[in-house]
This record gives C-alpha cells, structure tokens and sequence, in this order.
C-alpha cells in the first residue's frame, strides 16, 4: 500500500525566555526538531543551521526512494550541520560554545527513517499505543541506565536539563542514533523539544494525540498544555499522520521559530514553496497573564525613544566580573566532567569505569570467538575440500612403473605435503627395460586410464609398443 506524509508545526518561545532557540520543519517527506542551546544568539544560529542543513531532505528524488541511501544522507547531513556550527563558532567568539539537539524523521517508501541527537523525543501513536522512539541523550538519562536514578527522581533532578550529546561546538561524538521502522496506515508522530515532554505526561501526549484528529489543533493544544503545565522552555511540537493512497498536491513545507528568519535559504535547499508556520494561539492561563504583567512592566522600564542608548562596541560581549548568561541549560557533560566529591557523581563515575571495562572485555570475547569460529570454519572447510579430492582420486587409475615391472596404479600421479596418492592395485610380469625408450618416459609420467579394465588393456598393449596417453 503507497503512504504519505502530512505534517503541520508550532513553536512558541514560552512565557520565561525573551527568544525562541527552537527550530522545526515540517513538510511531505521530512519533519524535524531543533532544541539550540548557548545563549540568545548562538541556541538560534545552531538550531537553525540544523535544520538548513536538512531541509535539502525534502525533495524525495534526491534519494530515489532508496531506504538506506536516506539513512546515510541524514547522517552525513547531520556531521554537515555540526561542522558548519564548529566553523561558525570559531569565527564568532560571541557564538562559542553553541550546539543543538536534532531529529529528523522521514517517511520513504513506506518506512520510517529517523534520524536523533539530543534530549529532544520522537512519539510514535500506533494501534492506541504511544511508543517513544527515541532513547535520550542527558545526564539523567545515564543515571537511570546505570540504575542510579529512578524515573521519579529523574524528573526532579537538577540537572535534568543536561546533556551529553549534541551537535554544536563540543569535543563529543557527533553522530546521531539512525534507526528504520516499517509505516503503517493510521500512525501518528510526534516531534517535540524537551520544553514540551519534560512538562507533560506521557499518558498526556498520548491521550491528546489520539483524542484530537486534527493536526494543527492537536499540535497546539499539545504547546498550550506544555505552558500551562509551566514549561520554562521554549515549546515546539511536530505532528505527522502517516496516511494510506498517494500523495495529493502538494501543500507548502513549513518552519517555525529561530529558523523562520532564513525562510529564502530553506526555500533554495528543499526545492519547494516554504512557509513561515501559523504561530500559537495562546489559551488564557494565570501563567499566561502573569507573564504578560511582567512583560508590561519590563516595555514600561525600557528607555523612551528621546533617551539615548548607551552604545557597546561589542554586543555580544559582557562586561569584565559579570555572570554568564542564565540559559537554564548546561550544554554538554562528559565523564571527565563529573565531580568526584559529589557522591551521586562519584557513584556515576565508578558505574561508567564499571560499564567502559564491560564493554572493552565483552569486544575482547566476541574478538576472540570471532577468530575460533573462523578458524574452525577454515579448519573445516580445508578437511572437506581434502576428503573429497582423496575420494575422487581414488576412482582414477594409471600404468606405471614399480620395482622395474609394469604396473597398475589406483589414484592419482601426484602427492600433497609428501603424501602419495596412488598406491600399486595391480603388478605384471613385462619388466620395463624390455619396452621402447619412448614408452619408458610415458610409464614415468603415467599413462591415465579411466577404470581398471581400460587400465589392464593399456598394460597389455605396451609390450606391442602400442601404449597411448
């Protein structure tokens, strides 16, 4: 049965961040998520780049419909976009230390092909079940995998927000988890920075995900549930419908957040009209009007338009002894990051040594089986290559010579590591001196014969010099 993909997006920066460092997609054939982080400029730059750098993805024929050819294109897609942050990052000092979360998801040729990084999640709704396809990338998440954590104290952590692999500009392992899973007619797909499943339930993105039909309300009733249930992040949410029958005309891809201001460029790479998403349409909440009275005293703060601004000649720059930038992140952490002082680290520490030499003596073991089990095969296969040779050669015959007479040998004239393989099956009394010197040479070299009577009828021919090869 032919699929096809329908998607719709909403992004909102939230009622906390002054900037929305989320970037999303969604079109026919792609849809994706990008959770920048590194402050004000360098979060939006790296999501967006992120998502420039895929968005060539959208037109299918690039691929030919080819499942494996789209899973080394995401890949490789995604180390473009980490080098081109790495490169941006270096020029721009005001941008360093930038990076992003990333997914992507396509659908071709009737499979699902994903493409993750990050402590960003991917849903999959099928046959009333919601199933997270993505496994994160976060501290707390290795915490809970070495069983330091429960998934309860994972959600309280201070650290939640912390992760440990990203694309961006960190000296970490930039490839992303590439799994492929068979579509089937009726699943839906649920795309969605940490602002949103780190503040809904999941029985929550499940019941609203099969309860509201309608894309574009579900998608924005999933962000204005994330808000209220007082997300301090940004909030993008990508809802795609795997849909039976071929595709009709085509509706415009669509963007949304950070990356809305390169629309022109993402327009040139995907090849196809693009569109800046409808933006949320907010529910009235206490938080929403709490954020809007303190959004109204911060406009009332801000200097008139008579009153000149005090220019900086660097804008990215900060004052000598002032604090960095609150992002509610920290970007990246590594083993070497842990303290050892602090027990829960400590324990986090002695769990990943523990789990390294696992996983160096566990290679170690299938090395080594690897190796018996070639030998043994090598082993077996010369032994059965051999026995048949030996069996073959022993249904051939030959005329030769042993101790002066003419005989008939069984097998073959030849041997094999000093191992003869003939043996004298038949001696004559015609002594070989008494035969033509020309038939002298041919008993030396051995006259074949293809039984043993063909053989005994060439034995008695040779004393009448009628001997035939």
């Amino acid at each position: 049965m032919e699929l096809h993909l329908a998607s719709t997006l909403v992004s909102d920066k939230g009622y906390v961040r002054k900037d929305n460092q989320d970037s999303g997609f969604a079109g026919s054939v792609l849809v994706a998520v990008a959770d920048g982080m590194g402050g004000h400029a360098g979060g939006a730059t790296a999501s967006s780049i992120a998502i420039r750098t895929l968005s060539h993805m959208e037109h299918p024929k690039a691929f030919k419909r080819n499942v494996e050819a789209v899973c080394r294109a995401a890949e490789k897609s995604i180390l473009l976009a980490h080098d081109a942050i790495v490169g941006k990052a270096s020029k721009e000092k005001a941008l360093s230390g930038m990076g992003t979360t990333v997914d992507a998801l396509l659908l071709i040729n009737g499979y699902w092909v994903l493409a993750h990084i990050g402590d960003s999640r991917v849903y999959l709704l099928r046959d009333g079940h919601l199933i997270r396809l993505t496994h994160d990338h976060s501290y707390v998440q290795y915490l809970m995998d070495s069983s330091i954590l429960t998934e309860e104290e994972a959600k309280i952590h201070p650290q939640k927000n912390v992760v440990m692999r990203v694309v961006g500009d960190f000296n970490i392992n930039p490839s992303p988890d590439i799994c492929v899973r068979r579509a089937r007619k009726g699943d839906r797909c649920l795309l969605c920075s940490d602002g949103l499943s780190g503040s809904l339930e999941d029985a929550t993105i499940k019941d609203t995900l099969q309860r509201i039909e309608d894309r574009e309300l579900c998608a924005q009733t999933l962000v204005n549930l994330a808000l209220k249930a007082g997300s301090s992040d940004n909030v993008t949410a990508v809802v795609a419908d795997c849909l039976p029958g071929p595709r009709g005309p085509k509706h415009p891809a669509l963007i949304a957040g950070a990356v809305s201001s390169s629309l022109r460029s993402i327009a040139e790479s995907a090849r196809e009209k693009v569109e800046v998403a409808p933006p949320l349409v907010e529910e009235d909440s206490p938080l929403k009007r709490a954020s809007d009275l303190l959004k109204e005293e911060e406009d009332s703060a801000l200097p008139s338009p008579s009153q000149p601004l005090e220019e900086k000649e660097d804008e990215g720059a900060q004052e000598p002894g002032e604090p960095p930038a609150d992002t509610a992140e920290i970007p990246v952490i590594g083993e070497k990051d842990l303290n050892p002082a602090d027990p829960v680290d400590a324990q986090a520490m002695e769990q990943y040594g523990k789990g390294v030499a696992k996983e160096a003596g566990r290679r170690r073991k299938r090395w080594k089986a690897a190796i018996w089990i070639f030998l043994c095969l090598l082993l077996t296969t010369i032994l059965s290559v051999g026995g048949y040779l030996f069996y073959w050669s022993q249904t051939q015959y030959y005329v030769g010579e042993w101790e002066g007479y003419v005989a008939i040998y069984k097998g073959v004239s030849t041997n094999i590591l000093g191992i003869r393989l003939s043996h004298v099956d038949k001696s004559t009394s015609l002594p070989v001196s008494s035969l033509p010197p020309s038939v002298r040479q041919q008993l030396k070299d051995g006259i074949l014969a293809s039984s043993l009577a063909q053989a005994e009828q060439k034995a008695e021919k040779l004393g009448s010099g009628t001997a035939q090869k």
